[in-house]
């Protein structure tokens, strides 16, 4: 890995998550044969995605660079590195400063998690002049409980809820169950917006992290808006492929296809 700097404009990046169910030694050779340059890093149960060393040396051995460290906040990774969310937050700071990633998403609290919600309040301010590792609180969605209704778990989703953290990750397939206008997200957001989840949406209610060529989402016009506004964040593809994942040829064209998908936006850099 290298200190080199990256150039100005967006950073183009996709989630392990997109490849889940397969490790991260054929994961980060499959993106970097997809033509993707940066990747973000969801922690699990996998021991890969916990080592700094092996997350190095995978980078470098692929030309790839971390552009973020996706603390282990999953309902299938709720019991990794503890159950407290502060203390993860503290081991994933430490795994992204010693593989240089510049920024670390987290989840926001569940409603009876007062204490955690406290702590953003109180301490998160403080974390990215005392580390210099961003630590960004991503939208989440309200569920469907049994088919039925929708339930929200989370505390404080709406876009004033969430221009009170100091840096925002925007999730857009979140933001479609929400019913949240990614044009006025990224109006009210402004600098807050560190971080992009990028996907695509059915549009019937559930969080479907659809390719980025289906669903109902304008994502051409919203990249767009982000080259426009100066964003100069990453912008992180996290996709449901696992149709795909047991078909490794298939699984690569659909990555290059969702970055080619990217690519016609002028102002995207990679």
């Amino acid at each position: 890995m290298t200190s080199e700097p990256q150039p100005a404009g967006p950073q183009l990046a996709i989630s392990t998550v997109s490849l889940l169910g397969r490790p991260l030694h054929e994961a980060f050779p499959l993106i970097a044969e997809a033509g993707f340059g940066g990747v973000e890093v969801m922690v699990t149960k996998d021991p890969d995605t916990q080592d700094p060393g092996r997350l190095r040396s995978l980078a470098r051995n692929h030309g790839l660079r971390i552009a973020a460290i996706h603390a282990p906040f999953l309902l299938m990774t709720r019991a990794v590195w503890g159950t407290d969310p502060v203390g993860k937050i503290y081991r994933a700071i430490e795994l992204a400063e010693d593989v240089e990633a510049p920024l670390v998403v987290v989840h926001p609290p569940y409603r009876w998690q007062t204490p955690y919600r406290r702590w953003l309040g109180e301490r998160l301010p403080l974390l990215s002049e005392e580390t210099g590792v961003r630590v960004a609180v991503e939208n989440m969605f309200p569920v469907r409980v049994r088919g039925r209704r929708l339930a929200t778990f989370h505390a404080g989703q709406d876009l004033e809820d969430l221009g009170a953290h100091p840096d925002v990750v925007l999730d857009t397939s979140h933001a479609a169950v929400t019913g949240l206008d990614l044009f006025e997200a990224l109006e009210r957001l402004g600098d807050r917006l560190a971080h992009v989840h990028l996907s695509n949406n059915a549009g019937r209610g559930w969080d479907s992290h659809l390719p980025l060529d289906l669903g109902i989402l304008p994502l051409d016009r919203f990249l767009d808006a982000l080259g426009s506004r100066g964003f100069t964040g990453a912008i992180s593809l996290e996709l449901d492929l696992r149709r795909w994942v047991a078909d490794r040829d298939e699984l690569r064209r659909v990555l290059e296809r969702n970055r080619r998908f990217c690519l016609t936006r002028p102002s995207l850099a990679v």
